[in-house]
Formats: C-alpha cells, structure tokens, sequence
C-alpha cells in the first residue's frame, strides 16, 4: 500500500469523525505489518479533555485486535499545513515500533517523518525503574 493510498483510507475514515464543538474532523488509518488498516477519528466531548484523537483511536484498534507491529500511519485533516499529532499522540506513536507517520492535509499536501522525529527525547520504558 503507497503513503497515497493509506491517506486516501485515513480520509475515507475521517468523514466518520464526530467533531461538533471544534468541526475538525481528522482521519487516521494505521497500516499493520501484517497488512491490515485500522481506522480512527477524533471523538469530542462537550467535556473538552474527555475526547480522543484519530491516531490514538486507530492504534487502540489495533491493539485490541492483537496487532503490535506498524508500518505506517497517515493523518489528515481540513488544514492549512498538513495534519500533525498532538503531544499525547506522539507519546503513543513513540511507544510502538512503526516506521513512518505520514501527515496530510485535504489539500493533498504530505510530510513523512518518523516517531521520533516527531518527539525527540521521548520518554519511553528505558527511564523506568528496574
């Protein structure tokens, strides 16, 4: 599957989020290494802090679903520039082994970066105490 092809799924996905306070509806569609797609959306709530976001919502899909292992997941939203992961989201992103996040607009715009790109300096299992 090409990076167009997962944006053109996150987008199919997007049309689904439920966004009625903000009316940014963003699409996520995580590509497994298995070769699944899961799909996610933001979820609003009129208690602002109780939403989620489409790229958490597609990798607890997964998850639930028994996947581990990602090879991309594609973002995209109604945005001047494209789509980039909130904090929290890139804390996930960082703590499951994926090799790209492609993040889009529906202008068609596209950049690719890497978890880590992302989030340099993350804090991950290594700081746990033993």
């Amino acid at each position: 599957m090409t990076d167009k092809d997962l944006v053109a799924r996150a987008a199919e996905f997007r049309a689904r989020a439920y966004a009625p306070y903000s009316g940014f509806a963003v699409g996520a569609a995580l590509l497994t290494k298995s070769g699944r797609v899961y799909g996610g959306v933001n979820v609003e709530n009129a208690s602002y802090p109780v939403g989620i976001c489409a790229e958490r919502t597609a990798i607890a899909a997964a998850v639930t679903a028994g996947e581990r292992e990602f090879e991309a997941l594609a973002v995209i939203a109604d945005s001047l520039e494209p789509c980039a992961p909130c904090g929290m989201c890139r804390q996930v992103l960082v703590e499951f082994p994926i090799a790209r996040v492609i993040l889009a607009n529906t202008a068609g715009d596209l950049r690719v970066l890497t978890p880590d790109e992302l989030l340099p300096l993350a804090f991950g299992a290594a700081a746990l105490p033993s």
